[in-house]
C-alpha cells in the first residue's frame, strides 16, 4: 500500500462510505445508516470514521459486527479507526458492534460490554462510550434516505453525489 500523507486520511476514510453502505443497507433489519462523528467536518486528519446504523430490536447483528470488523481492518492500515454504532428504531443508543469474531458469554476475558453474550455481536459499552441523543439527531442519513445539508465538506459532499447515483 502507498504510504498515505495526512491530506489523504479523509480521502482515504471517506472512499469506504460507498462501501459500507452498499454492503449494510443489504443486511436484514437494518433500517438507517448514518454518518457521524468528526468526518462529516472539516476536519483535515480525523482519527476515524463513524457509522450510526438503526436496527430492529431482534435483527441478528453478526453479519453487521463482520462488516464492521472489515471496515475497521482497513482503516487500521494507516493507523485509524472506525465504529459502528447501534440504535434501535426508537432512537435509543444500544451500543456498537462486537469487534470479536466469536462473540459469547464468556469467551474473552478483555470483553468489557455491560451484557456479555446477553445479545450476540453487541459490545454495550455504555460506561465508556456512548453517543448523545444530539449527536444521533445530528448524524447524516446515507440510507434509505441520502440527507442533503448546506456547510458539508466538499469532499463528503462529493461522496454523497456519487451514493445518490447509486
Amino acid at each position: 500500500m502507498q504510504a498515505l500523507v495526512k491530506e489523504n486520511i479523509r480521502e482515504y476514510l471517506l472512499s469506504y462510505v460507498p462501501w459500507f453502505v452498499g454492503e449494510a443497507a443489504k443486511l436484514d433489519g437494518v433500517k438507517r445508516i448514518a454518518l457521524l462523528g468528526s468526518i462529516t467536518t472539516e476536519k483535515k486528519n480525523p482519527k476515524d470514521i463513524d457509522f450510526l446504523v438503526t436496527v430492529d430490536d431482534d435483527v441478528d447483528l453478526e453479519p453487521l459486527a463482520r462488516l464492521g470488523r472489515k471496515l475497521k481492518g482497513r482503516t487500521q492500515q494507516i493507523n485509524h479507526g472506525a465504529d459502528v454504532f447501534l440504535a434501535d428504531v426508537k432512537g435509543k443508543y444500544l451500543g456498537r458492534t462486537c469487534h470479536w469474531q466469536d462473540c459469547r458469554l464468556g469467551q474473552h476475558r478483555k470483553c468489557d460490554a455491560l451484557h456479555c453474550g446477553r445479545r450476540q455481536y453487541l459490545h454495550d459499552d455504555l460506561n465508556a462510550v456512548t453517543v448523545s441523543e444530539e449527536a444521533m439527531r445530528m448524524a447524516l442519513g446515507l440510507w434509505p434516505v441520502l440527507e442533503r445539508r448546506d456547510g458539508l465538506p466538499v469532499d463528503l459532499a462529493a461522496v454523497l453525489k456519487r451514493l445518490e447515483k447509486r
